[in-house]
């Protein structure tokens, strides 16, 4: 089952906000919705749920690349 929701905590200013994925694809551009600071992936992370978020984003959940 694939959960589609996540806490995505902003490196910067420590924020969290939950946030619905997309299911269908991986998103790479985050701004956080308390300091501003456009979050990108880590590297070797497809997105930035992945990245910064309390759940994989749903593609990689489901044992699928992004």
């Amino acid at each position: 089952m694939t959960i589609p929701v996540s806490i995505i905590t902003c490196p910067e200013c420590g924020h969290s906000e939950t946030e619905t994925m997309p299911t269908d694809a991986c998103q790479w551009f985050y701004d956080c919705k308390n300091c501003g600071t456009l979050l990108k992936p880590k590297k070797g992370d497809c997105c930035v749920y992945c990245s910064y978020g309390s759940v994989a984003c749903p593609p990689i959940q489901e044992g699928n690349s992004c």
